[in-house]
């Protein structure tokens, strides 16, 4: 069983369609790499701005070894110019019963 997670992508100033065009590509880049399963990854915006992303990781191992491949300390790097990483509990609509996201896609 893999490791499902959320991840929280706030998005610098004017930075948002470089952090966009990133997430199309993270996922498919860590399958390549044999580190995250083959289950859809899906995406939304909250209401300022700030991108989710669910996706699902082979492993613990994984994991780890991400951390050290080259091609995603890369990407790591891109996402670091056009994003800070932020949690669950800062969403501005967090506290809401039924929070609302808008739908971005799947990759």
């Amino acid at each position: 069983m893999g490791i499902h997670v959320l991840a929280v992508y706030v998005p610098k100033d004017d930075r948002a369609d470089a952090l966009a065009a990133e997430i199309v590509g993270h996922v498919p880049l860590l399958r390549r790499l044999g580190l995250a399963t083959e289950r859809p990854s899906t995406v939304w915006r909250a209401p300022d701005g700030t991108m989710i992303e669910h996706f699902e990781w082979v492993d613990r191992a994984a994991i780890d070894a991400a951390h050290r491949h080259p091609e995603v300390l890369a990407m790591w790097a891109r996402y670091d110019d056009c994003c800070t990483y932020g949690t669950l509990a800062g969403l501005p609509n967090a506290a809401a019963p039924f929070p609302e996201f808008e739908f971005v896609g799947s990759y």
